[in-house]
């Protein structure tokens, strides 16, 4: 079974930002990505706000016909606005002020009790609770006792192995190789568990066809590359080649 995809259109928001205006419309993006054929939409709702904004997400939800996924950290403030608009389902990351975008997992071990309590309430009203971990066992089982339905695996230390320099020499390819099957040893103890599996973070066009032939991953939440991807081809055809590589497990 192929895994869906869902299209993060953070970064369609971070180029309106950049000069405060109204274009390009993330509603545009995502209607472009639906009839491109993902699965669903995914965004961040940061606190800091330095692309999706509280708007965008009740627009959204108004729009879209197929799943919003919206990710936040686990605050009062963001579980009530969750709540409020009825996302098909949250994912709950960590986030730091000074970082340029979510460089690993919530240390789920460590906030228990504060990522149980924001399960609860999310749950209590119908939306789909994931939590983004690193490919660690004890995060797994932290996030399975925490309530969650779902985690997705970050993928960062791979994609980190898949990239520029590193790729080209024999250490990268080796480390890229030892991760794969940390990934999956994740996803099979994960679903065992009881848990659907997703993941995400710094996949790309070229890396994530080996992620793909993990059975029991069964979503990827994809941004960056498809985004960059579109500025040449433009968002549809973007869209349409990462749905493809996904596919393609053979590659």
């Amino acid at each position: 079974m192929t895994a869906k995809l869902n299209v993060n259109i953070d970064h369609v928001a971070t180029i309106r930002e950049a000069r405060k205006t109204i274009e390009p419309s993330i509603i545009t993006a995502a209607v472009i990505c639906e009839q491109a054929g993902a699965d669903g939409i995914t965004v961040h709702l940061r606190q800091d706000r330095r692309h999706i904004q509280d708007k965008d997400i009740e627009l959204l939800r108004s729009v879209i016909t197929t799943y919003l996924n919206v990710e936040m950290a686990a605050t009062e403030e963001m579980i009530n606005i969750a709540a409020d608009t009825n996302s098909d389902a949250v994912s709950l990351v960590p986030e730091n002020q000074n970082e340029i975008t979510t460089t690993g997992g919530l240390d789920v071990v460590k906030n228990l009790e504060n990522v149980r309590v924001a399960i609860n309430r999310l749950r209590e009203v119908g939306i789909f609770v994931s939590i983004f971990i690193d490919p660690d066992e004890k995060q797994i089982e932290a996030a399975h006792k925490s309530g969650a339905q779902q985690i997705e695996i970050c993928t960062a230390e791979y994609a980190e192995m898949t990239l520029g320099s590193r790729a080209a020499h024999g250490e990268g390819s080796l480390r890229a190789a030892q991760e794969i099957e940390r990934i999956k040893k994740a996803a099979v103890h994960a679903k065992s568990l009881g848990l659907v599996v997703a993941a995400g973070h710094g996949l790309t066009y070229r890396n994530v066809a080996a992620l793909a032939r993990i059975n029991e991953i069964t979503e990827f939440n994809i941004g960056h590359s498809i985004i960059s991807r579109s500025i040449f081809v433009g968002l549809n055809q973007a869209v349409r080649e990462m749905i493809a590589a996904v596919s393609n497990k053979q590659n």
